[in-house]
């Protein structure tokens, strides 16, 4: 690769920084090439691979239960409901379209990281006086945003009245990641049809309008593992739907499932402390004299 071309790559991936964590995916390529965790960013790391193992064991419920993104748009959206006592759904064939805009952005990420960025490029990146204050460049867009920034955060935030989670849903690169790695969860969703009403309810409140109903598996990658569908089910009884393991067999409490997704995403933290993974290798003074150039 032409050094043009790597630094193309270091171009974009660290224009793209202020609105991802892109850090937290090199620093990833560059333990796999280099043996070991760069003491740049770490604690990125560890809550990279802490989303990625949640939703590897329980669905993609890192978007519904952690994010904060997800929080805010999940109120916004209700509160929409409320306003306008309905949320709007853009038709099939232009949601389809739009969902695709995540992976098609997912797609270039690991492209441009994992395949275009040779393992000297990485090392360049993650040691790069951009990279070690990349955390100040983040709090810096959030407390001193431009004026572009500040018009497509309206956006998004008017759009997320009326549409349910639309940053989310068609925007969210990470979203599209978790969700790809959320299909090989052994606990999902599942209907049991003898005792169905066929009330249509699950379908209604699916945030990600996945048809609930007409499934006795819920396979699809949308899925935020909510729990909405399981709480507003109105068949008699409990296990109509469920969360259940793989057989289908043994079913996971809900208590027990926000439990685990929490104590799994804090256990990332806590692994990351103990393995000396966590706190910057940077100092204030090199901070200081990164922030003052």
């Amino acid at each position: 690769m032409s050094r043009a071309r790597v630094a193309w790559v270091l171009t974009v991936v660290s224009a793209m920084w202020r609105a991802l964590p892109i850090s937290a995916l090199v620093s990833l390529k560059d333990w796999f090439a280099s043996g070991t965790i760069n003491p740049v960013h770490p604690a990125g790391l560890a809550i990279f691979l802490a989303a990625i193992a949640v939703s590897l064991l329980l669905k993609r419920s890192f978007c519904s239960w952690v994010c904060p993104v997800g929080t805010v748009s999940e109120l916004l959206w209700k509160c929409g409901f409320s306003l306008f006592k309905r949320n709007v759904r853009p038709p099939r064939r232009m949601d389809i379209g739009l969902r695709g805009l995540k992976y098609l952005l997912l797609l270039f990420f690991l492209w441009s990281i994992l395949w275009a960025m040779p393992p000297e490029g990485v090392s360049a990146f993650v040691y790069s006086d951009y990279n070690k204050i990349a955390d100040v460049r983040l709090l810096d867009f959030f407390l001193h945003p431009s004026g572009l920034a500040l018009a497509v955060i309206a956006v998004l935030l008017v759009l997320a009245l009326p549409v349910r989670n639309p940053f989310c849903r068609f925007l969210c690169p990470y979203g599209a990641l978790v969700g790809l790695i959320s299909v090989l969860s052994p606990v999902k969703v599942t209907r049991e049809k003898k005792t169905c009403v066929s009330c249509g309810v699950c379908t209604q409140v699916c945030p990600s309008y996945i048809p609930v109903m007409r499934q006795e598996r819920v396979m699809s990658e949308e899925c935020i593992g909510c729990w909405r569908c399981i709480s507003h089910c109105r068949a008699e009884g409990e296990g109509t739907l469920a969360m259940k393991l793989t057989g289908r067999r043994v079913a996971v409490n809900g208590l027990l499932f926000a439990l685990l997704v929490v104590g799994i995403f804090w256990a990332g933290s806590v692994l990351g402390k103990a393995t000396g993974h966590w706190h910057t290798a940077i100092s204030l003074g090199e901070y200081i004299r990164l922030i003052g150039r």
